[in-house]
């Protein structure tokens, strides 16, 4: 079916949006395959990673995978990064940054229960924005002026559409 990622590509998902090791079983029920699916399409996904100079890795520990940056390139991201974020973190903050507006329920689900920490973290660098849902327990989560000033690294597509269309 044309447009349906594969489920190697569903898995890589599954693996950078989560940020921690995960079974094989959870992997399963996340992408709603077959626990032999899973196994097959992890063994194509890691051997497509080690085949290629790429900095990421597909790594197995005790029955649980994970991806992460290869050993030797930790140090040069952070040097990096324009602010004092962990790997995880900036997950969180990403997948935040992607859904423009989330739920905090819905982005705990997304990244595991880490994510309270990852929002105490990012509420107090000011990178986002957290407001009680009208209905309901739970809050939204938006991104602050501060996240756009740090991570202005994209043309606004918005002005740039408009721009060429005149």
């Amino acid at each position: 079916m044309p447009g349906v990622p594969s489920l190697a590509a569903r898995l890589e998902a599954i693996l950078y949006l989560k940020g921690r090791p995960i079974s094989v079983a959870e992997l399963s029920e996340l992408s709603q395959s077959e626990r032999s699916e899973v196994e097959q399409a992890l063994l194509v996904l890691t051997t497509g990673y080690a085949q290629r100079d790429t900095a990421l890795e597909i790594v197995e520990l005790k029955g649980r995978y994970c991806l992460q940056l290869r050993p030797g390139l930790g140090d040069l991201v952070q040097n990096l990064l324009p602010v004092n974020l962990s790997t995880a973190t900036l997950r969180t903050l990403a997948t935040i940054a992607l859904k423009k507006r989330i739920l905090q329920s819905e982005l705990v689900d997304l990244r595991g229960s880490g994510a309270y920490d990852h929002i105490k973290e990012l509420l107090a660098q000011d990178f986002i924005e957290r407001r009680r849902q009208s209905e309901g327990r739970s809050y939204w989560l938006t991104l602050s002026e501060k996240f756009h000033r740090t991570f202005s690294v994209l043309p606004d597509l918005s002005t740039a559409a408009i721009s060429e269309a005149a």
